[in-house]
């Protein structure tokens, strides 16, 4: 663990000229979640390599078309946490998804799926610094509905680790302004906000 000052964290968007530091901080994590190099999301499960060097080279590929997006946070010239983020077409395959579907109304401009954070950086407050640079990074796309999944810890006294909250919290969304739209899964939420254009 290291002190963190969260003012003078910054938040880049993923793109060709981040992605080195990105790719930094995945591989000091063994390409995180078992060298899924954050691809989950971006396809469905029939079409998913099991292979962490085939994600690594898919997220790259990704990245440097410009069809994988995330708000990165940085501590200097360090990558030290993220928040995937990007329209529904980009990042199709989401936890409790028949459930999901069965329940919308009406589909978001943006979802945000995935956080990661540096294991020195984690209990700082650093991935609400990654969600409100995805809200600050959507405004500047001109806004629109964006939608998350967190996960419901109201009333449970088992304490989780928080390298397996990967979609954090429904508190800390409620914080950046996020509402409630209903429950998928067990303690797991839909939760969106209407981001304004910046």
């Amino acid at each position: 663990m290291v002190d963190v000052d969260t003012s003078s964290l910054i938040v880049r968007p993923l793109g060709p000229d981040t992605w080195p530091a990105w790719e930094a901080l995945a591989a000091r994590h063994n390409g995180v979640f078992g060298g899924c190099w954050c691809t989950w999301f971006h396809t469905m499960v029939s079409e998913k390599p099991r292979d962490a060097d085939a994600n690594h080279a898919l997220k790259e590929q990704w990245v440097l078309a410009g069809r994988s997006h995330a708000a990165v946070v940085f501590d200097g010239d360090e990558a030290v946490a993220w928040a995937q983020y990007g329209p529904p077409a980009e990042l199709p395959n989401i936890r409790h998804r028949k459930e999901y579907e069965e329940g919308l109304v009406s589909p978001p401009d943006y979802r945000v799926t995935c956080f990661f954070v540096d294991r020195r950086f984690r209990r700082h407050g650093v991935a609400e610094v990654a969600l409100r640079g995805v809200v600050d990074l959507v405004a500047q796309s001109g806004g629109g509905v964006l939608e998350g999944y967190p996960h419901d810890l109201t009333g449970s006294t088992k304490k989780v680790s928080s390298s397996f909250l990967y979609s954090t919290t429904r508190s800390m969304f409620e914080r950046v302004g996020f509402e409630l739209e209903r429950t998928k899964g067990e303690k797991n939420t839909v939760m969106r906000l209407v981001v304004p254009p910046a």
